[in-house]
């Protein structure tokens, strides 16, 4: 599904060092298919031993709610796992807001619609603060201008992505989607190389 602007409240995850094995316990991985995994999102920390729901745990909490996560710093560490990312996706969350994202991580969330958006320490502070106090507290994403803004407010800031995952986000491509409609491209300097007026790959 194609990503271009976001506006939405936020639930908050005031925990640093959130490693993969805690986004989606590995009891959980047995599955190829990526549905289904969101109701597993966050397992030991959502549910008691007896699988009742753990009131604590703000995802049981109803006053926090929307489609974006607003996590502590180094999330995403641990394990390369891709089941993670899916496990968010298929929760509903579309955007990911934290200091800093494991590389892996951060490469399996985009590979899988999801965005992650590392700011800095303050700003991240401020947002989680704000979300924490006011539930109802919303951001606004705008990912053709890499701008992230508080709103109701005058704090927003600017966030990197890589330029060929913008642009899978921006229309909804998965790698092999973004090359499919490369496809004509591909074909005519095929064919030019075929007729001798490309450059010879080594």
């Amino acid at each position: 599904m194609a990503f271009e602007r976001l506006q939405t409240t936020c639930v908050p995850l005031p925990v640093a060092n959130v490693d993969t094995d805690q986004i989606i316990p590995a009891r959980f991985l047995k599955a190829t298919t990526r549905e289904g995994f969101g109701e597993n999102l966050f397992r030991d920390w959502r549910y008691r031993e007896d699988g009742s729901p753990n009131p604590d745990f703000v995802l049981n909490d109803p006053r926090w709610k929307g489609q974006a996560l607003v996590a502590g710093h180094n999330f995403g560490c641990g394990s390369s796992r891709e089941h993670a990312a899916w496990a968010l996706a298929d929760y509903g969350f579309k955007v990911i807001v934290s200091s800093y994202f494991a590389d892996i991580f951060r490469g399996n969330a985009l590979n899988n619609g999801l965005l992650p958006i590392q700011v800095s320490e303050d700003f991240l502070q401020e947002l989680m603060e704000r979300v924490l106090q006011e539930p109802s507290t919303e951001i606004l994403v705008d990912l053709p201008a890499q701008r992230l803004a508080i709103v109701g407010s005058f704090l927003e800031t600017s966030f990197d992505i890589n330029p060929y995952k913008k642009e899978c986000l921006l229309h909804g491509y998965t790698d092999l989607d973004y090359l499919l409609n490369k496809r004509s491209a591909i074909e005519a300097w095929e064919k030019k190389r075929g007729m001798g007026l490309g450059t010879p790959i080594s």
